[in-house]
């Protein structure tokens, strides 16, 4: 599993829904620059938007406001109910764009686990740019919050800040029940089959080569942009000195937030915490827990 170059997205015909705010929901497939095809929602979101206030420019389109990027965690889709929770509550805040990795739900391909899936969301992200948002926020959780510290590492200034949410610091962990399991139903036949017929994922069975960008050489590149560290201290998968190592890496660019009583990725993710990262992306003062 190596890392590919990024480039341009191609789409294929854009298919819109309900009217939101004088904007459609629109659903699609992007394709990533290694050729997978990704089933991708665009959500223009119920927030209003005030664009700062500058001598108007007759030429060009004035500017949208912000789009959540949304990269969801190991098995999960673009049409899993913790998935679009997560993004109705984002689009309280903005436009939000969801989309399921490579071997996840519709899209092509076969999951590898975090490596190639920064292709998938620099598909999403630029996508979100050509719709004319002036500010792009990543938001990723679990195997998603390592794929946008990646990306953001990376594509220096693809995104203009970064959310990562119980995403792992180093690659290998097995230091939990939870993540033993993964690694069995990522290497074994046996559970790769049990990924593809119990949990909609289809995972790619070569080991990777090389072995890409860890979470924590990612954090420290990710600069000038912030960043912000969300981990529960009941998560099950990765204990807190993961969190610590990802905020540690970043610097005086990021951010961390350690939530009493949360758990693990998307499902654990309250709703007032959503809204606290959605202040928080636009520059609003939030109330994260520091540790």
């Amino acid at each position: 599993m190596s890392n590919g170059p990024a480039g341009h997205v191609a789409r294929s015909t854009v298919r819109p829904h309900s009217e939101t705010c004088g904007r459609a929901r629109i659903r699609t497939f992007l394709r990533t620059t290694d050729g997978v095809a990704i089933d991708s929602v665009y959500d223009p979101g119920s927030a209003v938007y005030d664009p700062p206030a500058t001598p108007p420019d007759t030429s060009r389109t004035a500017p949208r406001g912000p789009v959540f990027v949304v990269a969801h965690g190991f098995t999960g889709d673009v049409d899993r109910p913790h998935v679009r929770r997560v993004a109705a509550r984002l689009a309280r805040y903005g436009a939000v764009v969801t989309f399921s990795f490579r071997g996840h739900g519709r899209s092509g391909g076969r999951s590898t686990v975090g490596d190639k899936e920064v292709l998938d969301l620099a598909a999403a992200v630029e996508w979100a740019r050509g719709l004319g948002h002036a500010r792009v926020v990543t938001v990723g959780f679990s195997m998603g919050g390592s794929v946008v510290l990646r990306h953001a590492a990376l594509h220096p200034g693809a995104a203009d800040a970064v959310v990562s949410v119980s995403a792992p610091a180093r690659w290998y962990y097995r230091g939990t029940a939870p993540m033993r399991r993964l690694h069995w139903l990522v290497t074994r036949p046996a559970g790769r089959m049990v990924g593809r017929y119990g949990f909609r994922t289809r995972i790619h069975h070569r080991d990777w080569d090389p072995v890409p960008l860890s979470p924590v050489q990612a954090a420290a590149r990710i600069a000038p942009a912030p960043l912000l560290v969300v981990h529960g201290d009941r998560d099950g998968y990765f204990p807190l000195d993961h969190p610590r190592m990802l905020a540690e890496a970043a610097g005086e660019h990021g951010e961390l937030w350690v939530e009493p009583g949360m758990g693990h990725a998307e499902n654990a993710a309250a709703d007032a915490l959503l809204d606290r990262i959605g202040d928080w992306a636009l520059g609003r003062p939030g109330s994260g827990a520091a540790s």
